[in-house]
């Protein structure tokens, strides 16, 4: 996980990287509870769409508390869309205010986020995806955390979901062909008929 790895590298406490964890695991459950029918459309939130998805901070923080996650935890999940420099939400902290934790959890979930497809954009490559951290670091990322993110190797969560998706395609291919199913053959004929259009 990617949030871990950050967070062995600044050195944190074990309590410290349990409750990132939590937070890293349970961070949208906000969202989840709300269960917006936008959030599933092939378009960009309108004004008030985003204004109410911003509560899933709370929310979540909220959800966190009933299901016994510790306050840490609880407030690394409110505290996960705040910004470097202040225009984050729900409480504008900027900085050495926004926890450590917070912040790291910020690049870690921006990362996977736009590695991932959704109903209005493709998924970023993970070369594009670095870019974008970089391009915003000092506005919305901290650059101490962006730049010992871009340090990070051997985690198959910095490949795209895209990029894992075709590795464990291409591992599972690779497989004895007498190990496969029909329906596991039929499957690879699929995904070779794909790679080669």
């Amino acid at each position: 996980m990617i949030a871990d790895a950050l967070a062995e590298r600044f050195n944190f406490a074990s309590h410290d990287r349990s409750a990132l964890s939590q937070a890293a695991l349970v961070h949208d459950l906000g969202a989840l509870v709300m269960n917006r029918e936008y959030i599933k459309t092939n378009r960009l939130l309108r004004e008030e769409e985003r204004l109410d998805m911003q509560r899933h901070t709370v929310i979540g923080e909220q959800e966190a508390a009933k299901r016994g996650l510790s306050r840490a935890a609880q407030l690394l999940v409110r505290w996960h869309h705040e910004w470097w420099n202040g225009f984050g939400y729900p409480d504008a902290l900027s900085g050495e205010q926004i926890p450590l934790a917070a912040r790291i959890l910020r690049v870690a979930d921006t990362f996977c986020a736009i590695t991932d497809a959704r109903p209005f954009r493709a998924a970023l490559s993970a070369a594009e995806a670095k870019k974008y951290l970089i391009e915003w670091a000092g506005i919305e990322f901290d650059p101490k955390i962006v730049k010992i993110f871009l340090l990070l190797e051997g985690l198959s969560e910095l490949q795209s979901f895209d990029e894992r998706e075709k590795t464990r395609f291409e591992d599972w291919f690779a497989a004895e062909p007498e190990n496969l199913s029909a329906d596991n053959r039929l499957a690879e004929n699929n995904y070779l008929q794909e790679k080669t259009n």
